[in-house]
Order: C-alpha cells, then structure tokens, then sequence
C-alpha cells in the first residue's frame, strides 16, 4: 500500500494518570474511525512531565497503562505508537515508548537514548538525568500485512439456498513501511536518524515535548532538517499546551514530508492531527535527488574514526583512512568502538 493515514494525538495531559489514559484511548478510537493506520500520543501521556513526577507515576512495561493500549490497538486494528511514559525496571527509571500491533501485541520498546539535560541561562534549565537512566538501543518497526476472515453469504437464485463460509480479505497489500522511533531530545541527534535512513526507515516518530524557549527556535526547523538530509517522513506528536503547568509544552505537533515541506501542523489545543504518509512520493524524492547513492562512505568513515581517536588521551596515531560500515554506524550513535568498549590498538581498526 503507497499510502497510509497516520494520527498524532495531541493531548491535555493532567495530574491524574487514569484520566490521561482514558482520555487517549478515546482518542485513538476516534482517529481510528477516521481511516488511521498508524496512531502516534505524545511524549509522557499519562504524567505530567518533570523530573519530580517521573518516580511517582513511573510503572512497569506491560503496566497499567501500557495494558490500556494494547488493548486499544487491538480494539481498532491499528499500529499505536505510546508516545512516552516514565518506566520502572529493576530500580531504574526510563522515559519509554512503547508500540502495539494490531493484533495488541507489544512490538518494541524505545527507551529515550539522549536525555535532555539543558541550561540557557535566564530561561531554561532542565536535567532529566537527576532522575532518568538513558537508553541503550535503536529501535524500529514495520507495519506488516494481516488478514481478517469475515462471514460470507452467498445465496444461489436458482436453489433458493444460501452457503456460508470465511474468507480471508487482506486489509494491507503489503507493509506500510518502516518506523524508526526517538523520543523529544533524541531529534536533536542527526547520527540517529542518519542510521534509521541507512535501515530502510520512511518515517521516523518523535513524540516530544519541547518547551517555549526552544520550541520556537528548533522545533519545526530539526524535523525539516532530518527530513530532508535523510529523505524520510518526520512526524512529532507533542502534549497539548497548558499554561499552568510546571513545564509548559510547545505544542504543534507537525508532519515533515522528505522534500521538507511542513504537511500539517497543530496548534496548541488538544486535537487528534492527520496526514497521509504517500511512499510513491518519498521513492520519487529519492530518484530525483539520489543522496544515498552518492554518498562517499569511504571518506567519511575513515575521517569518523580519526577524529574520535585523535580525541582520546594521549592518542599520537591517526586511525587508517578505511572502516567498516557497521563501524561507522557504532561511533556514530554510542561514540564507542565496536569493541565492546576496548580501545583497539590503531593499526587493528
């Protein structure tokens, strides 16, 4: 199928987490009715989002609330991407997404990677490690072809009998595409969506929740940006503004299409925001201007591993001008050495 509908559920999230979940579950209904395939909530959609909020309302996954998606997934047949919520597991808390099949299935888990630790002196500061642990691992999913068996009558005239049977009707042709998953901050990161572009993502999903100081300043201009350098679909689902909050969320969730151009933007309300994701567009973006072809891996690498090496304490030997491309993949995304953490010596790569 070239085109699908996606929804990103833009919602007023309260103190009480049951409202939260409720209130998105009907949402999702709501975008499903609409012809959604693949439904987006925001970043911490059932918490107010602040390092004090994040042990109270943190739970585990499969949890309470992550519980109420799957089955909110399964009710309408959808892909649900969980936005974020703050996760426990074995002492530790995450900011996590968590995305349901439509059979209600728990698909991945991405826990955000680079936590968002800031100071702009007069206006923001924010330190999301005071209380957050980082994740450790890309994530990605593909939405895939199922089938629903459907009761069949058929009655012949001439007999006067009807003969009854299932058959099986393909709701999907073929899988919608690929999904790479970050979370707010982890936009920020071009490595990230680089190495999602490289595994045949075509959309990326950033629930997020910027603020009022970089809202403004970066919010609409990173997506283009990672649109257009990796020729994908970019789409954001923010929290609904509310300017009593002890952190005040930027809102206008937005879509991207791979030639940068803004499809659709919310305001700051809450309000469920739909596009059509055209994949005969984006495979048209990338033949007329073939980037990923004309890329020069054999230089870039090469200079990837030198820099890092030569930034090491008492590194005197450049690195060769060759690397691999899973290499360059591993420094680009942990800044460590495929290695297992050793320093190779310079001369092994």
């Amino acid at each position: 199928m070239a085109t699908f509908r996606l929804a990103l559920i833009q919602l007023h999230v309260s103190s009480i987490k049951s409202d939260n979940v409720s209130r998105a579950c009907s949402l999702v209904r709501e975008a499903a009715k609409q012809g959604a395939k693949v439904v987006s909530l925001p970043e911490c959609f059932n918490s107010p989002y602040g390092t004090n909020y994040f042990p109270e309302y943190a739970e585990k996954i499969p949890g309470e609330s992550t519980q109420k998606l799957a089955e909110a997934a399964k009710e309408n047949s959808i892909y649900l991407i969980g936005g974020s919520i703050p996760e426990e597991d074995a002492g530790k808390l995450y900011n996590t997404c968590a995305v349901f099949g439509p059979d209600g299935s728990l698909l991945v888990k991405h826990r955000k990677i680079h936590l968002f630790d800031i100071d702009v002196p007069g206006k923001i500061t924010f330190q999301e490690s005071k209380t957050l642990s980082p994740g450790d691992s890309l994530s990605t999913f593909d939405t895939r072809t199922y089938h629903i068996s459907l009761p069949l009558t058929v009655v012949i005239p001439e007999k006067s009998r009807r003969l009854t049977s299932h058959v099986c009707i393909f709701c999907l042709e073929t899988a919608y595409c690929r999904v790479g998953l970050g979370i707010c901050y982890d936009m920020r990161f071009a490595e990230l969506a680089q190495i999602y572009a490289q595994r045949g993502c075509q959309l990326l999903v950033y629930p997020g929740a910027f603020n009022l100081t970089t809202g403004p300043a970066h919010w609409e201009l990173l997506q283009r940006a990672r649109a257009v350098d990796n020729q994908v679909y970019v789409a954001t689902a923010s929290p609904a503004r509310d300017d009593k909050a002890s952190y005040v969320a930027w809102g206008h969730s937005t879509v991207v299409d791979p030639w940068g151009q803004v499809l659709t933007k919310a305001g700051t309300e809450e309000m469920i925001l739909y596009s059509d994701i055209d994949l005969k567009r984006l495979a048209e973006v990338r033949q007329q201007i073939p980037i990923s072809k004309q890329k020069r891996a054999d230089l870039y690498a090469g200079t990837i591993k030198e820099n890092l090496y030569a930034s090491l304490p008492g590194a005197v030997t450049p690195f060769p001008t060759k690397a691999t491309r899973n290499d360059s993949e591993v420094l680009a995304v942990t800044g460590q050495f495929p290695t297992g953490g050793r320093t190779p010596h310079p001369h092994n790569g």
